[in-house]
């Protein structure tokens, strides 16, 4: 008794010392008590309002995982996103419908966080098999879609880790098995080349979701492009194509079949040849596409690119064409081509070149409509540093179109030559008072956005040139290496790499220019690759910072 009596004292002497700590036991945070305001919103500005709470909850693109890139921890936003679900009534509709609209699980979290629960799970772990986030997290997704139809029908894009979709193919076929409504989800390398282990899950997926939007079809993989002729996958709008045996006959017959097809890609095709675009009785015509790439394609020449845009339906509909290493198509012939492609608004051309252009003059490159142009030559292996590089003549052939005023609507241009901007200022200038009074100078007419940059180097140079005056004066033009805040990477797919640098203009008044950096920034030099960025606010911050935020980086970070 005497022992527990001396324990009570003791204890009645701490809770006089500091009072403070009994009080703060029982305090709680204060609580708005006026009117809900939010009770009066309309539900597209409170979907608006969560948008921004989690932004990959709007990711409808048919891209990778990987290849989708976005600010911030997208697991964080997810919970967020979870916790306004359950906030209140009128916004569980609202959330629920984002929240499982585009699914995207991530490996880590991409903030502080992943720290604490490598830990955790590190501690959880000792004498078991270590806990692997993203396989647990697809098995309680696959448990709730299988037990909530409601949920399952609002799914329509599902994005995956590449680990944990070439790990988990059962897991993930049980998953897809209940989503009818399924426009895309990120599939094993061994689903699209015919590999047996996907067998289950190809399965699932042609009889289970019949709304798959994309699909790819690589080498092995010609049984499984054939079964499109039984119906599945009526509503494919982009289909790629790769280093498969076919016959270009079946190959029409499956693509009438797809009305919805906009996008398709040929890569290292021997087989395929002009013949693909001509008409023929009793087969469906090639279909008018948005979007045309061609890789490595070398039996396919302008003959048949013409061919095909004398259509006006296709004519008018192709918005975008690629040719990457296609030696039926030089450059020389991309005058007609674009010259035939009356609705083009983007082209992308992309060779190797072992011999300058001919001395004949070629006609410029002309046309109304197109916006962007991604133009990179490069020169072969054993003439790169020679003295007179073959593309160079090529860099002087696209200088001279522009200086033509052949592309009046261009506004972007991608080059893979570092002085090609400083070029298109050295022209000297051009009289206002010509022998014509109709007489029209050569020069710019409109603004011109140059993405440049050597072989050597990781970032885009952004350099803008400003049209001539009305004195025949020359535009003015950024120089140098100055901090960008552009990414080309949002326009163009990551294939173009990081941030790329950008100035700001200030003609000099002389015909000359000025380039200073932009407010808050310093210039940075250009080996430089973070991705480090200012909010506007003076204040720096990492790509881990949330909006209204800031967060550290992670010494657990993967992609750094």
């Amino acid at each position: 008794m005497g022992f527990m009596k001396r324990f009570r004292s003791k204890q009645k002497l701490k809770d006089k010392e500091h009072p403070q700590l009994r009080s703060y036991a029982y305090e709680f945070p204060a609580v708005y008590t006026g009117p809900d305001c939010t009770a009066r919103l309309d539900d597209k500005i409170l979907r608006r309002i969560l948008e921004y709470v989690c932004p990959h909850a709007i990711d409808d693109s048919y891209d990778a995982s990987e290849l989708f890139g976005t600010e911030g921890c997208m697991t964080c936003d997810t919970r967020d996103l979870a916790h306004c679900a359950l906030t209140k009534r009128q916004w569980y509709g609202v959330a629920a419908g984002l929240l499982y609209k585009s699914i995207r699980i991530d490996a880590v979290h991409y903030c502080e966080l992943e720290e604490v629960y490598a830990e955790q799970r590190r501690r959880k772990s000792r004498g078991h098999d270590p806990i692997d986030p993203p396989t647990e997290r697809l098995r309680q997704l696959c448990r709730t879609v299988r037990d909530n139809s409601y949920i399952a029908q609002r799914v329509h894009f599902l994005k995956l880790p590449y680990m944990t979709r070439e790990g988990c193919k059962a897991d993930l076929a049980r998953t897809v098995s209940v989503l009818p409504n399924l426009e895309y989800v990120d599939l094993p390398d061994g689903f699209f080349t015919g590999e047996a282990a996907s067998h289950t899950l190809r399965q699932e997926l042609q009889a289970r979701c019949p709304r798959i939007r994309k699909m790819r079809y690589n080498e092995g993989s010609e049984q499984l492009l054939e079964s499109l002729l039984q119906g599945y996958w009526r509503e494919l709008r982009v289909v790629e194509i790769s280093k498969i045996q076919f016959e270009p006959t079946v190959l029409r017959r499956i693509f009438g079949l797809l009305p919805w097809l906009s996008d398709v890609s040929f890569e290292h095709l021997p087989w395929l040849g002009d013949s693909i675009f001509h008409s023929a009785a009793g087969i469906p015509d090639f279909p008018a596409l948005d979007t045309l790439t061609l890789k490595k394609i070398r039996n396919v020449t302008q003959q048949g690119l013409a061919q095909y845009l004398s259509t006006p339906l296709c004519r008018d509909t192709l918005k975008t064409i690629n040719i990457k290493d296609c030696a039926g198509i030089p450059v020389s012939a991309l005058h007609s081509i674009l010259w035939a492609g009356t609705g083009l608004e983007h082209m992308t051309y992309i060779a190797t070149v072992s011999a300058a252009l001919p001395i004949d003059p070629l006609p410029p490159l002309a046309s109304i409509s197109l916006r962007v142009l991604n133009f990179e030559i490069t020169s072969s292996a054993s003439n790169q540093h020679s003295m007179y590089p073959p593309a160079a003549s090529y860099y002087q052939y696209l200088t001279t179109s522009l200086m033509s005023s052949s592309l009046p609507t261009l506004r972007q241009l991608y080059v893979l030559d570092p002085d090609f901007a400083e070029s298109l200022t050295l022209a000297p200038p051009i009289r206002p008072f010509a022998d014509s009074p109709h007489h029209t100078p050569r020069g710019f007419n409109q603004p011109l956005e140059v993405f440049s940059k050597g072989l050597d180097e990781l970032d885009w140079v952004f350099t803008s040139v400003m049209p001539a005056d009305a004195y025949g004066r020359r535009g003015s033009m950024s120089g140098g290496r100055p901090l960008s805040s552009y990414s080309a990477s949002k326009g163009l797919g990551p294939q173009w790499g990081g941030e790329s640098r950008k100035s700001i203009v200030v003609p000099n008044g002389f015909g000359g220019f000025l380039a200073i950096p932009a407010d808050d920034e310093r210039p940075k030099s250009a080996g430089n690759i973070s991705t480090s960025y200012h909010n506007g606010t003076g204040n720096r911050g990492s790509w881990f910072t949330h909006t209204g935020r800031e967060k550290r980086g992670s010494r657990a970070d993967l992609w750094r």
